[in-house]
């Protein structure tokens, strides 16, 4: 019976995963020895596309960042961190329309060689749209001292309509942004 519920379960975590939306890409300066990052610093939003993001939605995402950046080590700081994080939001609405004919029709021929004959036809077209939110979070980190890029992420993913449901997809989101950063989670 336990083995039954343990599987059971393993197929649920799969299936919640393989439903995942969120696509991540990543870029790094290569030659960056990320070892040397012991603080980092928020620079904030950038271009003011923090405006599109509520202030819950904002903190939610402050904190998960935080979670992650301690996880592996790393302390916060106001200022000047040894690393800087700056973050940058686009959203946009994406509409797919679909549809479909549903085609019937009936004919009699005539005999011989005379074309005569009677029919009918008919078709109902259908067409359904669906639209979606869609947001990228660009998520740049500078060297503190240089100022350089040394790490970019861009996650575009469907952003959750139900703003009650926000504070519980957001942190698995970024978790999942942070487990493409150079720095892996203590253990």
């Amino acid at each position: 019976m336990k083995i039954l519920k343990a599987i059971s379960l393993l197929a649920l975590v799969m299936a919640m995963v393989s439903c995942s939306s969120l696509k991540v890409a990543v870029d790094m300066e290569k030659s960056t020895d990320f070892s040397q990052y012991k603080t980092y610093s928020f620079l904030g939003w950038q271009n003011s596309s923090g405006d599109l993001l509520s202030v819950e939605d904002k903190a939610i995402m402050r904190d998960a960042f935080i979670k992650e950046f301690t996880r592996r080590g790393m302390e916060k700081v106001d200022s000047n961190g040894d690393m800087q994080v700056s973050l940058f939001i686009i959203t946009s609405e994406e509409t797919a329309v679909s549809g479909y004919n549903d085609y019937v029709g009936k004919g009699y021929g005539g005999y011989s060689y005379y074309g005569g004959g009677y029919g009918y036809g008919t078709s109902n077209n259908t067409y359904k749209t669906r639209s979606k939110m869609v947001g990228t979070l660009i998520m740049d980190a500078y060297d503190g001292k240089s100022k350089t890029k040394v790490w970019q992420a861009l996650a575009t993913g469907t952003v959750e309509k139900n703003p009650k449901n926000r504070p519980k997809s957001m942190p698995g989101k970024i978790a999942t942004i942070m487990n493409e950063f150079p720095i892996k989670p203590e253990k």
